[in-house]
């Protein structure tokens, strides 16, 4: 006998992974580790006995409840299991995946269809932010179809609206959490940013990089990695994430270069130990926003059309760009940042119940 939980698998922007019901999972959250470990089949590179991918954007979770504060619809909680390691991270959340949490609380009967779109505020549990999303509900369900296409992925699908508030400081206490627009370590100069995800932002150059190499070769390069992580490990304990950062997910890392298609920042974003095959939606609005900042790394490398917002930009990266709507404004202490704006797109690609041993969980 095994345990069966409902869950829908779901492709999120460009990441893909398990959408629960927080009611059919345990509260407790190192069970729920547990559980999420053997769903996804953490320990195998291929993730071989479980549903997982192999891979830090195949190996995400979402879990979702009707929200009980006022003015949200849902709570949306997300996991990151390590692929390899027996590790769960419930520290950062993901914007890729936020992008299938409207279609998905609409399938579990969470939010109501209200009308020809349907409109919804998300709470990020993970760091508190607030999402406002708008769903195409055309024929009063979830449509997937449209022509609505992303960079780094195949073919188009119906557009999901976002607009992120509140993301500034959520991890850190601030924008800026040593106060300061660039850091030294190692010799190395850094922007240490927390707006929607923690990040060690670095220029490309100072490593040795061109900024175009395409992520397979920077994944190949293991010395150059271990040296990116050993500043990451000195950053954490800058930025207030704990003395020891070397099992979680954050601070992410991001590699700047200057622009070359006609975008405002080029990137190649580490999730943080391997490179990430497009951009991360959350990194994303991280990077728009040091590429505005004055005295940042990217000072002198970006390209930004305005000095206020709201300012349409895009992230270039290996697939392509990554638009962002960035509405801020510039200040004596840095930036003002009131929302940002993104569109991605989701897809239900199954949905059923997974499986796990009786011994790792007997059920609710």
């Amino acid at each position: 006998m095994q345990t069966e939980i409902p869950f829908l698998f779901m492709r999120g922007g460009t990441s893909r992974g398990p959408y629960f019901n927080a009611a059919d999972l345990p509260t407790d959250r190192a069970q729920l580790a547990a559980v999420l470990r053997r769903v996804l089949g953490s320990g195998h590179a291929l993730n071989i006995d479980g549903i997982g991918g192999g891979a830090t954007v195949t190996t995400k979770v979402a879990i979702l409840s009707r929200s009980s504060m006022a003015g949200v619809d849902v709570d949306y909680l997300f996991a990151q299991v390590d692929p390899m390691r027996e590790e769960v991270d419930f520290r950062p959340t993901c914007g890729n995946i936020l992008s299938g949490v409207g279609p998905a609380a609409i399938e579990m009967g969470l939010v109501a269809v209200d009308g020809p779109e349907t409109r919804l505020r998300i709470r990020a549990v993970n760091t508190g932010a607030l999402v406002d999303a708008v769903v195409q509900t055309p024929e009063g369900h979830v449509s997937y179809d449209g022509s609505y296409s992303l960079d780094g992925l195949p073919g188009s699908a119906a557009p999901v609206a976002l607009s992120f508030m509140g993301t500034v400081g959520t991890l850190c206490g601030a924008m800026l959490p040593t106060g300061h627009a660039r850091d030294v370590i190692d010799g190395i100069e850094v922007t240490l940013m927390d707006v929607a995800m923690p990040m060690m932002i670095l220029r490309a150059a100072d490593l040795g990089l061109r900024g175009d190499e395409p992520p397979g070769v920077i994944d190949a390069d293991t010395g150059r990695l271990a040296r990116i992580e050993a500043l990451r490990r000195k950053a954490g304990p800058m930025m207030g994430l704990g003395a020891d950062v070397s099992g979680s997910v954050t601070p992410k890392v991001g590699l700047i270069s200057a622009p070359v298609a006609g975008g405002s920042l080029r990137v190649r974003y580490l999730t943080p130990w391997a490179c990430h095959p497009s951009m991360a939606v959350t990194g994303g609005q991280c990077l728009a926003a040091c590429a505005v900042l004055k005295g940042s790394v990217a000072d002198g490398l970006a390209h930004v059309p305005a000095a206020t917002g709201p300012v349409a930009m895009q992230i270039e990266h290996p697939s392509g760009a990554l638009d962002v709507l960035l509405d801020f404004n510039a200040t004596e202490d840095g930036l003002d940042i009131h929302a940002t704006g993104l569109t991605r797109t989701a897809r239900l690609l199954a949905r059923g119940a997974v499986m796990v041993p009786r011994a790792v969980w007997a059920g609710i």
